[in-house]
């Protein structure tokens, strides 16, 4: 690291302001340089020892060292040809594409032409205060949270001190937590008769295990035990990994029943058309059933299925007819929770089951269903306002 320059210079007045010079350092084509820069410290009234207690708060941070050499490297060259080529290629490829959706349409007009010193905390709580207002709370938590992604990298690789993202707040929610819509057991029955084979029997393994749609495609025949399944991996789009956290990768209890209608597909077969002349033909769900093959298989190839053709062509439809056209693979998984919750299960299983890190996630975001006694009270205050008891 380069020796540290102390400096302290004189405040002059010029025109209506007190200013000062000093040096600042700055990367031009990749080569640290050290520049002259002129800064405004306040109006030509100030007196001057106001006016020196400014200048001193400025220069603090670069006489203590709080401001890195590294620091003066431009947002724009750093994104470009640091974080986009060694940081967001091990994210999946759907995080990929949104982070640079996020990088191109609200970070680079903003940030591009500044030096990554001058994202102050005041700074970025100034450009969230004012994101556009038609955006959703989501997406600008999403936009502070690719910008702290880049500003930790900055941190981790030496070129900042801190992140100045920590503490940055939003501005509020209009609207509060929306409840996470769940289909009832009734409604599911239904579901599931309207959606052909073998969508139907995933969508019956989603409701039932509550595993998510990239796990489930991921699933192997190896994975399926007596009345257990292991989850260990997931497939996103092209993406294989992991599961979605440690708590993730486990193995849940499973009902029998669900068991045998995984075990039922290696007997089904379909009938597809066949080429352009509209001829039928009959192809086995599951082509192959080894311990490394895959329990649901595309019908043509035996490849992964793609969760968005199954949710459009199969799912989607299904639930318009029945009047329920929330339901998605997230609801499904919803459904499951708060199934268990019905049924009388206790919070701590129902996390397990659920494979999250933390309970209160389980509680508060997929157990979201009125009590059957919330209920009954609500109809008993109605009956006694109604007999006029109530005054």
């Amino acid at each position: 690291m380069a020796r540290r320059r102390h400096q302290k210079p004189k405040p002059f007045k010029e025109g209506a302001f007190w200013w000062m010079l000093c040096w600042q350092d700055e990367f031009v084509n990749g080569t640290r340089i050290r520049k002259r820069k002129r800064v405004k410290l306040a109006p030509v009234k100030m007196p001057f020892r106001e006016v020196q207690k400014v200048a001193d708060e400025f220069l603090n941070p670069l006489n203590l060292g709080l401001i890195t050499h590294g620091s003066a490297t431009n947002f724009s060259d750093y994104v470009n040809n640091t974080y986009l080529t060694h940081n967001l290629p091990l994210l999946s490829s759907t995080t990929q594409e949104r982070y640079g959706y996020v990088i191109r349409k609200h970070l680079l007009p903003a940030f591009g032409k500044m030096c990554l010193r001058d994202l102050t905390p005041m700074a970025v709580q100034n450009f969230c205060t004012h994101l556009p207002p038609e955006l959703s709370y989501e997406s600008k938590d999403k936009i502070r949270d690719v910008l702290s992604s880049i500003l930790v990298s900055a941190k981790r690789y030496g070129l900042l001190v801190s992140n100045p993202v920590e503490g940055v707040r939003l501005p509020p929610s209009r609207r509060g937590n929306r409840i996470k819509p769940y289909v009832t057991p009734q409604q599911f029955n239904a579901l599931v008769e309207l959606i052909p084979e073998p969508y139907a029997s995933m969508v019956y393994v989603a409701v039932y295990t509550g595993l998510r749609v990239s796990e489930l495609i991921a699933l192997r025949w190896q994975d399926v035990g007596y009345n257990t399944i292991t989850i260990d991996e997931r497939y996103c789009r092209g993406d294989w990994g992991c599961p979605k956290s440690s708590a993730s990768n486990a193995t849940i209890a499973v009902n029998k029943g669900v068991i045998s209608r995984i075990h039922r597909l290696k007997t089904l077969t379909i009938e597809l058309r066949s080429g352009g002349n509209g001829a039928m033909r009959t192809v086995q769900v599951v082509r192959s059933s080894g311990p490394e093959d895959l329990v649901f298989q595309s019908l043509l190839q035996g490849k992964p299925m793609r969760d968005n053709n199954i949710l459009t062509r199969h799912l989607k439809p299904a639930g318009r007819k029945l009047g329920i056209p929330f339901v998605n693979w997230r609801c499904l998984r919803t459904s499951h929770a708060t199934w268990l919750k019905l049924a009388g299960a206790d919070i701590k299983d129902a996390q397990a089951q659920m494979r999250r890190s933390r309970a209160s996630t389980t509680l508060n975001i997929y157990q979201q269903f009125v009590p059957e006694s919330q209920r009954l009270v609500v109809e008993k205050l109605s009956a006694l306002c109604e007999s006029g008891a109530v005054n």
